[in-house]
């Protein structure tokens, strides 16, 4: 509970504001993997590299911007090739307020400082990017790599440099306060203002009440508004009305029924049975299912009416919800714990076999992933599109790394594809990269993730004591990955696990560690030939996608189940597999669309229904 109040301590002195505030350090680092050859969304045309951030400035002021530049190991700036060196420029919401000249010849040990800048209260986009003085193919002399901090990049090429690279960005503030804007979150909180020598308590009394009311996600009672103005009281005495307030902020956001989702057992309820849980119960459940994130005004007044209970509306209710751009939670946060995105977070292919992979193209790889459950979220779609998509969503490095030419810039665009080995999942650089590791492909851990995240059905675990994995050798030269599979297999412990697996992923060996397309591995042409544990033959992406499509029933099974386990915020157990089998004949009715399982799911019993929890007996026994 200390650490709940700190944390309430500081949310609402960024919300509210603290004239009193005392200087301080925000450090935001960008990691060497980031490419910095390109213009950053959020940054001002005309410039490449750097970052965009989004900071809080707690109060009015002046604050100090402090950056450092990546440095060669042997101590001289990166990008000292340059010459005259270059201009890096900080803005705040894309206003410039310095612009700063690079030494080409300084040491690791210099940073360049701006003077003070005026800045007033509020989240704002700072950037700081360098100014970019060539483009093009053949005018710009950047090195056209995309991991630009590797030792190749340092070489002294005729007519080509390396790009400067930021690493931190540092703000140093506030001094001279004079005061606190209205933010956005000042405005939110303070709806009233009293007017001077004037009752306080009629305006406390409304900020308080809407407060409560969504930090409680339920209507205010008179015992809420007694406690709440009492501590509103207790701080206001001697400081301001806004300290009054900033005190009930800290005591909302760190108070239990804030905190958690309690449903306590109505009166009356014997323990072990079930009852349906309260209509504004439902309302957080049915909102954190959808949207992350606590009930809007229009649901917790349908739930305090007991308007939840007709079906009607319950359905009016999550077909507007998942309209909202708030659902984007469900492709942001429950396809990558479904997919196993998270992973992507972790990967990193060795940098001289995969130059173009960096931290860049890992972030469009994830977006492109989460853009198509989106739009099959949005646009009401079969969930098997999800395997079957013959469009996508790219940006310039993705569309590099794919080789699908005319896409240029940062910006996604949906495009048909007409290759059917990139339809679906199964030719997301997402999943692909994720599957392999640092210096080749794994046709295990590919074959792996297919049984598991789309059929359901995950291997045996694997035997104690097995031989350690060895590439294949052939007259000192290295085999391709599916000889060094097939060597490895003869071991008897490996045999029956890898029979499941290797076939599987060996059809996705034409894609390499990072999703690219090719036809040789190791020189050598690449035989993607193979058949699945049920006999059905492969011999590339496209068959593979059939014969998962032959087990449908499994793939859209695998889907409920995790959907369902996601909404309920628990592991699904065999028990609810008549459950599960329910939701999946309510969306057969419906083709499968996306809304089908999201409605099945809310109107299921154990997502509006509880078990009232035994109480044990306190004493011995026998």
């Amino acid at each position: 509970m200390e650490g709940y109040i700190r944390a309430g301590d500081r949310i609402s002195r960024d919300a509210v504001g603290d004239p009193n505030v005392s200087a301080s350090t925000k450090t935001y680092h960008i990691a060497r993997v980031v490419n910095q050859i390109r213009h950053i969304e959020g940054t001002p045309f005309g410039t490449r590299g750097g970052l965009s951030v989004i900071h809080n400035f707690p109060a009015d002021g002046e604050y100090v911007f402090r950056l450092s530049l990546y440095y060669d190991i042997c101590g001289p700036l990166w990008g000292k090739s340059q010459g005259k060196g270059g201009q890096i420029e900080v803005s705040i919401n894309g206003a410039r307020v310095a612009l700063l000249s690079i030494d080409p010849n300084s040491v690791f040990t210099d940073d360049l400082v701006t003077p003070p800048v005026k800045v007033t209260a509020g989240p704002k986009n700072v950037a700081a990017a360098f100014i970019q003085k060539f483009e093009g193919p053949v005018e710009d002399p950047i090195m056209p790599y995309e991991q630009t901090l590797i030792d190749f990049n340092n070489s002294d090429m005729p007519g080509v440099t390396a790009q400067h690279h930021l690493r931190e960005l540092r703000i140093i503030g506030p001094t001279h306060v004079t005061g606190i804007s209205d933010t956005p979150s000042r405005k939110k909180i303070f709806s009233c203002r009293p007017a001077p020598n004037s009752d306080e308590i009629p305006c406390a009394r409304k900020i308080i009440s809407t407060l409560a009311r969504q930090a409680y996600r339920r209507p205010v009672t008179d015992a809420d508004m007694e406690d709440l103005l009492s501590v509103f009281q207790k701080a206001r005495n001697g400081t301001s009305f806004e300290e009054g307030i900033r005190s009930v902020v800290q005591n909302l956001i760190s108070d239990p029924e804030f905190l958690f989702r309690f449903e306590p057992t109505p009166a009356g309820v014997a323990a072990g049975t079930t009852y349906r849980i309260s209509d504004l119960e439902l309302a957080s459940r049915l909102s954190y299912f959808l949207w992350s994130s606590a009930p809007d005004d229009e649901l917790i007044q349908a739930a305090s009416q007991g308007k939840l209970k007709d079906p009607r509306v319950l359905e009016a209710q999550v077909r507007r919800m998942l309209a909202d751009p708030k659902s984007d939670a469900l492709s942001k946060i429950f396809a990558a714990e479904w997919l196993n995105l998270q992973n992507l977070n972790d990967v990193q292919p060795d940098a001289f076999l995969f130059p173009n992979f960096d931290r860049n193209l890992a972030d469009s790889m994830r977006e492109e992933t989460e853009l198509l459950f989106d739009s099959i979220m949005r646009e009401d779609r079969n969930i098997l599109e999800l395997l079957t998509a013959n469009y996508t969503f790219v940006d310039e490095i993705l569309a590099k790394n794919y080789g699908l030419p005319n896409v240029l810039g940062a910006r996604f665009r949906r495009i048909t594809l007409t290759d059917p080995n990139r339809f679906g999942l199964l030719g997301q650089g997402s999943i692909l990269t994720l599957t392999s590791v640092s210096n080749r492909t794994s046709p295990v851990q590919r074959g792996k993730w297919v049984m598991i995240v789309l059929l359901g059905t995950p291997p045996p675990p694997p035997p104690p004591n097995v031989p350690p994995f060895k590439e294949a050798e052939e007259n000192g030269k290295r085999q391709t990955v599916r000889a060094t599979m097939e060597q490895h297999r003869k071991n008897e412990p490996c045999h029956s696990c890898h029979q499941l697996m290797d076939p599987i992923g060996l059809s996705l060996e034409n894609f390499d560690a990072v999703g690219a397309w090719r036809t040789r591995d190791a020189g050598l042409p690449i035989d993607a030939a193979s058949k699945m544990y049920d006999g059905t033959p492969l011999d590339g992406p496209v068959s593979l996608r059939k014969a998962i499509l032959n087990h449908s029933d499994a793939f859209i099974e695998t889907f409920t189940e995790r959907l369902l386990a996601y909404a309920l915020g628990r592991v699904v157990g065999y028990k609810d597999m008549p459950m599960v089998r329910s939701i999946e004949r309510a969306a057969a009715r419906d083709d499968n669309r996306f809304s089908a399982f999201v409605l099945a799911i809310v109107n299921s019993s154990p997502f509006q229904m509880r078990r009232a929890e035994q109480v044990e007996s306190a004493g011995g026994g026998h």
